[in-house]
């Protein structure tokens, strides 16, 4: 899929492109799993180093030439190649990864774990480690969110599911992490992780020294406009090195050329809707800890699946929540996945416990198209 604001086509699967050729193009692997679509995006060009051995430049007074450019490009090649072997292989991984927690935790599997515990089969202190300790970091977020995030459902029945795919992306991303991969982009259903950058800058330059200059660009992560699903309110940066544009909006509107998206909300148009409504505290966006991950939960996609707090306490009953969309921009996946579900369920008391207590970024649509945002978020005249 073609970013945003990268000149680079992106190639066909498994055509692999070459080094030096400018911008890195992104490539990526996609699989179902936990009743969604997971993606895993790479940039190829730049990350043949990665792979492989780098690629000597041809310089002005090199004898032989010709020779010597056409063994520079079957080693670009091989080097991109290896690239997307390795980004088959992870994908795999991750996929193993993904499978196994859904066999483990889904509600939907007869046979699954979870699904054992609900028809009073198994007892939580009879279940496996992993389980148990999920459902010890539920109870752990339900009482930091004042009871706004819960791993029971209205019926009493337990359900993990809230936690399971936060988790499932955090441990992919260590997979990844592990098999060496440095720069990379995983998409499960809207919630994003990255490491490095779209656009990684090589190590060393030409003469042998370190590269100087700017840092690595961002990935930018489209947040869809809940009120039409073909255009983006924005895009958030996540990852690189370099200096993050001011706000969410400006990331998109071309104040950050060369920048990559995550693939799955790539090459839509823009809402163009501006920030309204009351400005949300927040932390101060200078010294804050580095966004990796962003999270997005709400109505738009699948109804009003999550349980409300006055739902809860009512026992039953509808309750349209506060908000229609809420997205979550953290340190790490788990964190914002949790608070963007326990937002949407406890509305604006919570909204105001998050933005107070937590080091994060917050994005709100509200039932009347109105956006509400930290300063992370906000554009500098909204500010």
């Amino acid at each position: 899929m073609q970013p945003i604001s990268d000149p680079t086509p992106v190639q066909a699967p498994g055509e692999p492109s070459l080094p030096g050729s400018g911008e890195p193009a992104l490539q990526a692997r996609t699989f179902v799993c936990m009743g969604t679509v997971v993606s895993l995006t790479i940039p190829v060009g730049a990350g043949a180093a990665d792979a492989g051995s780098a690629v000597r430049p041809v310089l002005s007074g090199d004898t032989d030439t010709g020779s010597k450019a056409s063994t520079a490009g079957s080693a670009a090649a091989r080097d991109a190649q290896a690239v997307v072997d390795r980004l088959e292989a992870a994908t795999a991984v991750v996929e193993d990864q993904f499978a196994g927690l859904d066999a483990q935790f889904s509600l939907y599997k007869p046979t699954s774990e979870a699904s054992r515990i609900a028809r009073g089969e198994l007892s939580l202190m009879e279940a496996s480690p992993l389980m148990r300790d999920l459902y010890a970091d539920a109870i752990r977020w339900r009482r930091r969110t004042d009871g706004a995030f819960t791993p029971e459902r209205p019926d009493g029945l337990l359900d993990l599911s809230g936690l399971v795919k936060g988790y499932a992306i955090a441990e992919a991303g260590r997979s990844l992490a592990a098999l060496g991969l440095t720069d990379w982009c995983l998409n499960a259903g809207g919630d994003v992780l990255v490491s490095g950058s779209p656009t990684p800058r090589p190590p060393i330059s030409r003469d042998g020294g370190p590269r100087g200059g700017a840092g690595a660009s961002a990935w930018l992560a489209g947040i869809v406009d809940p009120g039409d699903r073909r255009t983006l309110l924005g895009a958030y940066p996540l990852g690189g090195t370099g200096a993050a544009p001011d706000s969410v909006m400006d990331a998109v509107m071309g104040a950050a050329p060369g920048m990559g998206t995550s693939p799955a909300v790539s090459g839509r148009a823009l809402s163009g809707r501006a920030l309204s409504g009351r400005a949300l505290s927040g932390r101060a966006v200078s010294g804050r800890a580095p966004r990796l991950a962003l999270a997005t939960s709400g109505s738009a996609e699948r109804g009003d699946h999550i349980w409300t707090v006055g739902i809860r306490r009512a026992g039953g009953g509808a309750q349209r929540p506060d908000f229609v969309q809420v997205s979550v921009a953290a340190s790490d996946v788990v964190t914002a996945d949790v608070l963007a579900t326990a937002i949407v369920a406890g509305g604006r008391a919570t909204l105001d416990t998050v933005t107070a207590r937590w080091d994060v970024d917050v994005l709100v649509v509200t039932h009347d198209g109105a956006l509400l945002a930290t300063p992370g978020f906000r554009a500098p005249s909204a500010a």
